[in-house]
């Protein structure tokens, strides 16, 4: 499940370890579970609302509770409400595999009606992420400028990206040592259930987004009985973890992308890229070649070109920026702007591929991968024939897999039948989580209800001020109420999507947020 780099924003700008003072337990927990020791917590946007952070010391193999610990970051800002209507704790989860989520605990004050205050909200660094220790960091000159073109079209660029990423596991088996053997998302969610305990909670309430809608169904299905409410937005297909789900990925990628596309052609006069989509289609595509001899800049080739464009894919936000830097390129021949963009989205400071880092020992080692390469040269020329955008890209951003020092495991199979009433989001042209796993995830659950922003390409976009969505969700956290659910293989309630933006328009939309909501 190939993310943008932007998504790891949150890990570097939440690499701080909380200061931890006063202790102070987290309330009953129960007999002989850890405890967290509560303190100031050292980030501003956390600070501003009045957060607790600490530090909550798990197995780092849950098959051996006594054994060799490792430490996760978590942080806590409580009810407002009075106690009669406090209605429990509720852990968020960003996304990735390997979003930092500390800054999470911060989501509960942006649910309209003031639904959020009834809830303690909790953020937590997944092991190995962000400010847990141990952090798991293997080469942060990973993303650097100029690497090889995406589509292998000559042998020397596929030798050139085996040995590329061949290397980048290596690294990763040196860097995390026996820590690879357990960052499998049956981990994370035993990880969640001893936050749970530590927070004498006997329930829990869950907000995951991207990756972490795997995580809450995994979670309802080994803890059925310890799920109050869960909100999961950009659902993840469970039944495709995660080989196949890269692949349709793709696909979804290529249409949305060509959303993007018509959406620059529509203000042609602004940005003189083309005025039809299938021209700024064409003039892209032909920027790969032209940037493979000479690189804009000197730093910006293909690949960075196609993965400046993958952040469109995945969101609405971000399109005016990405447009006025293509056409400074096209029209000026300046490369700044886009060279702005994908520093932006791809920081290569120290440890700053700490997310990618995680996203690859967790879907490494969730499921067994392809080892043959002429299985995956096989499938992805296959899907490339219909699908090139992203294709080859997403193909070598896994690639580590094929040589990764863990061993994989055998996926939890999904089974909600027991859980509880289950909100679920999705748009229907996200190309992240594409539509049809949000309909199986709902298949699995029966008694989910799940609200489709109509023809929209936004990946993971709750309580950015779609009321249709935000409402629906303010009242299922309030209440417990859902929409209906349909007798048929659909969504159950249709929304307008996030609306696509109006160049040179004031759009509110805070971007830290939209920084930390890490999507995969």
């Amino acid at each position: 499940m190939r993310r943008t780099w932007a998504v790891v924003i949150a890990a570097a700008l939440y690499a701080t370890g909380a200061t931890a003072s006063a202790a102070q337990a987290s309330g009953p927990a129960g007999r002989g579970a850890a405890t967290i020791t509560w303190g100031p917590c050292a980030e501003a946007g956390l600070k501003a609302q009045g957060a607790e952070c600490g530090m909550l010391a798990v197995p780092m193999d849950h098959a051996k509770p006594g054994g060799k610990k490792i430490q996760l970051a978590i942080s806590r800002i409580k009810h407002t409400v009075p106690a009669a209507k406090y209605q429990g704790v509720i852990l968020v989860n960003p996304g990735g595999p390997g979003g930092a989520g500390r800054s999470m605990a911060t989501l509960g004050a942006h649910v309209p009606k003031g639904a959020g205050a009834a809830y303690d909200w909790i953020g937590f660094d997944p092991r190995g992420v962000g400010a847990s220790i141990p952090k798991l960091t293997c080469d942060s000159d990973y993303a650097g400028y100029d690497r090889p073109a995406y589509v292998p079209v000559t042998a020397a660029i596929e030798k050139a990206w085996h040995a590329k990423t061949t290397a980048y596991a290596a690294a990763c088996a040196k860097a995390g040592g026996e820590l690879l053997d357990h960052l499998r998302t049956e981990d994370t969610v035993r990880d969640i259930d001893l936050i749970r305990s530590a927070l004498g909670a006997d329930k829990i309430n869950f907000y995951g987004f991207s990756y972490g809608t795997y995580l809450g169904q995994v979670y309802a299905t080994l803890f059925p009985e310890r799920v109050r409410r869960m909100v999961l937005d950009g659902v993840v297909d469970p039944g495709r973890v995660w080989y196949r789900s890269n692949l349709d990925q793709d696909v979804a990628f290529d249409k949305a992308i060509k959303v993007y596309f018509a959406w620059i052609a529509k203000y042609d006069a602004i940005y003189h890229l083309g005025k039809t989509a299938e021209a700024v289609e064409k003039l892209y595509y032909r920027q790969l070649g032209a940037l493979a001899a000479k690189p804009a800049g000197g730093v910006i080739g293909p690949a960075e070109l196609t993965d400046i464009f993958l952040q469109p894919g995945y969101y609405i936000f971000g399109w005016e920026e990405t447009a006025q830097a293509f056409s400074a390129w096209i029209n000026k021949k300046d490369p700044l702007p886009l060279k702005k963009v994908y520093d932006e989205n791809h920081p290569q400071n120290p440890g700053s591929d700490n997310g990618y880092a995680i996203y690859l020992a967790v879907q490494c080692t969730d499921n067994k991968w392809p080892v043959d390469w002429r299985r995956w040269k096989k499938d992805n020329w296959r899907v490339h024939k219909k699908a090139p955008f992203e294709t080859w890209g997403n193909a070598w951003y896994n690639a580590p897999c094929r040589h990764w020092a863990a061993d994989a495991g055998r996926p939890v199979e999904v089974n909600g039948s027991k859980t509880p009433p289950v909100l679920m989001l999705s748009e229907t042209l996200d190309a992240a989580t594409p539509f049809s796993g949000a309909l199986e995830a709902r298949r699995r659950f029966p008694r989910a209800a799940l609200v489709e922003g109509v023809g929209g390409t936004t990946h993971a976009g709750s309580l950015f001020g779609n009321a249709c969505v935000d409402d629906t969700i303010a009242d299922y956290l309030a209440t417990g109420a859902l929409p209906k659910r349909v007798k048929a293989n659909r969504s159950d309630k249709e929304c307008a999507p996030i609306a696509q933006p109006s160049p040179n328009a004031a759009i509110a939309v805070d971007k830290k947020r939209l920084e930390l909501l890490v999507r995969q």
